[in-house]
């Protein structure tokens, strides 16, 4: 028996590769079918069966494209009703994988349709359990995302807190828990950086799995803190749920050069954004007038979707050379299909042809601390707000780039601001989407504030030297 995570730190989703003699099983794919295509071959063996935990509203799943190129058969667990063939288990109903077999556990929660999935070797014994969003490290899927559901989220809650307690905590300490996210998926809201845990080491630690914890006290804590879901989400539940266009057609449709001529073209129609997915220093340094700015060497699927507003924008990439193909992989995870090209050459091209450019105003940490302290300026703090009430610059005002089309009201754009995030990811997207909102007088701080912390801006409890 063969047991491999898939783990995607973009998404912090993970997927997982199940092999027993000669036939394979996957749980919860990604969009793309090559990496899963690669494992079967590899191993000589043919996937039977793709598992989904529930119709993901976080990223469009691979089961139909698998489906179609393997012959696999899709499970979802009891009344899941997607529009497209597919096994509608019964709850405890078993399948076997070569000498192991996996058995649904019907555990609605998250939403109504999710299931665990509990492996059974070769010997009889339970292995592990694949919680999807039913059961993280650290926490438990947020029960607000049902699509079309009739049920509340204070019912959703109920039901999770019976799922956890009737099919989960009476299993094996010994258990492997394979949870469907990580630390960084907007999925729950405390859960750990690790990946793989056991079940007993859960019970000890999982706040969710308290034994003298009530019902209600359940609900009131899950609840508690919970933010709004990004706007993308019921929009890939739904992709998840009606089915979707096949991966290779986006792909090909995306997968087209441009030159300058074509993509200024291109740009003269409102239907079309041209989105940078260089370094942020790079694109400060230089970028295309009106360029959205999402970097790839960061969580570049999960911003897309957030930042993005409408699922169907025509998009024309910016990006470093031999990197295209990734974003556009990248950006069909979450169902942003409508890639049509990408500039040749990059931004080199662009600059190298005469084109106009701008650049962003950019402050080092070291800079900031002595300009703050020496000047009544306005900082804006676009980090989660939890990373916000952990620590901040003491006159920061929060303004998290999750939900910054909900506020843009709330700012002056003759005022000057000074953005930060955690980096310089972040706070780089939010001046390229306030620029072109007509905001000019924006300064972003390099480094953000792992970099703010190491000067003596004062944070939080701490007090500017030059003050005392």
């Amino acid at each position: 028996m063969r047991v491999e995570q898939l783990y995607t730190g973009c998404l912090a989703e993970a997927a997982y590769y199940i092999e027993s003699n000669g036939e394979a099983a996957i749980i919860d794919p990604l969009r793309e079918s090559t990496p899963y295509l690669k494992l079967a071959k590899d191993d000589n063996a043919k996937i039977k069966y793709i598992f989904e935990t529930h119709f993901h509203a976080d990223f469009v799943s691979g089961h139909i494209d698998l489906a179609r190129k393997t012959g696999g058969k899709i499970v979802y667990g009891p009344t899941a009703t997607p529009n497209y063939d597919v096994i509608v288990a019964e709850d405890n109903q078993i399948f076997e994988i070569g000498n192991v077999k996996i058995k649904v556990l019907h555990t609605p929660g998250h939403t109504m349709e999710s299931s665990t999935f509990l492996l059974i070797d070769e010997n009889g014994n339970d292995h592990a359990i694949f919680s999807g969003d039913t059961l993280f490290l650290g926490d438990v899927g947020r029960p607000d995302l049902a699509i079309k559901s009739d049920v509340t989220k204070e019912d959703l809650a109920g039901l999770l807190f019976t799922s956890l307690r009737e099919r989960i905590m009476p299993l094996s300490d010994s258990l492997i828990v394979y949870p469907g996210h990580g630390a960084g998926s907007s999925c729950g809201k405390n859960m750990s950086k690790e990946t793989v845990d056991t079940l007993g080491n859960q019970k000890k630690t999982n706040y969710a799995l308290r034994e003298d914890m009530t019902k209600e006290e359940f609900v009131s804590e899950v609840l508690t803190g919970m933010l709004p879901p990004p706007q993308y989400f019921p929009l890939n539940a739904m992709m998840n749920k009606d089915g979707y266009e096949s991966i290779d057609d986006v792909m090909h449709r995306g997968d087209r050069a441009l030159n300058v001529t074509e993509v200024k073209e291109l740009m003269q129609n409102d239907e079309y954004i041209v989105l940078d997915t260089r370094h942020e220093m790079d694109y400060g340094k230089g970028h295309i007038p009106g360029s959205w700015f999402i970097g790839l060497d960061g969580n570049f699927a999960m911003w897309v979707g957030i930042i993005i507003q409408d699922i169907k924008q025509k998009i024309i990439l910016v990006a470093e050379e031999g990197r295209e193909g990734e974003a556009l992989t990248r950006l069909a995870r979450v169902g942003y299909d409508n890639t049509r090209g990408y500039l040749e050459g990059g931004f080199s091209a662009w600059f190298e042809h005469g084109e106009p450019t701008e650049t962003e105003r950019q402050l080092s940490a070291k800079m900031f601390s002595k300009f703050h302290c020496e000047n009544d300026i306005k900082t804006l703090d676009v980090r989660k707000p939890s990373e916000f009430d952990a620590e901040r610059v003491s006159d920061a005002i929060s303004f998290p780039l999750d939900y910054l089309f909900d506020h843009l009201d709330d700012l002056d754009k003759d005022e000057t601001y000074y953005l930060h995030c955690a980096g310089g990811y972040r706070s780089m997207s939010t001046i390229a989407i306030l620029k072109n909102q007509g905001f000019k007088n924006l300064v972003n701080i390099n480094g953000g504030f792992d970099e703010i912390k190491l000067t003596d801006v004062p944070r939080t409890e701490y007090v500017c030297p030059s003050t005392l």
